[in-house]
């Protein structure tokens, strides 16, 4: 069994000890304590499988947007599509930009051309990678 689990059972324990102790009159009031626990757990449970379906309302995991830069609504959040995006935008521009590179420069025009656009992926595929390892660890348990 989960230490969540545990604690939750020593919740329920301490709390039908204390009833005990206290006798009849005190069972609603303890009764009431120990569901408001229950619910806050079971709150912040719902919470957070809603928050891992639909992500954070902004990249930076402001649930209200306060850290979205310029107020826009989907900036600095990544799809899990987003990571093809870059590379293929790259391969069409870069048609265009070897063509006019390499009539202006030649060899060493394209070498300069071909060498920034992969330079752009592949800062991009190591920014993407620090973050996905910046994300935090899943919980142990339901209960958290």
């Amino acid at each position: 069994m989960d230490t969540r689990q545990d604690s939750l059972r020593r919740d329920l324990e301490a709390t039908v000890q204390a009833r005990k102790e206290l006798g009849k009159e005190y069972e609603s009031e303890l009764l009431d304590s120990f569901l408001s626990r229950l619910d806050a757990r079971l709150d912040a449970r719902v919470e957070r499988r809603v928050s891992e379906r639909l992500g954070p309302a902004d990249g930076y995991g402001h649930p209200d947007g306060a850290g979205r830069p310029y107020g826009r609504p989907g900036y600095g959040r990544r799809s899990h599509r987003s990571g093809i995006r870059l590379p293929i935008v790259s391969m069409v521009l870069g048609i265009p930009l070897s063509a006019i590179s390499g009539s202006v420069a030649g060899f060493w025009g394209l070498l300069v051309c071909w060498g920034g656009i992969v330079g752009v992926n592949v800062s991009a595929s190591l920014a993407e990678r620090v973050e996905e390892k910046r994300r935090p660890a899943e919980p142990r348990s339901d209960w958290d």
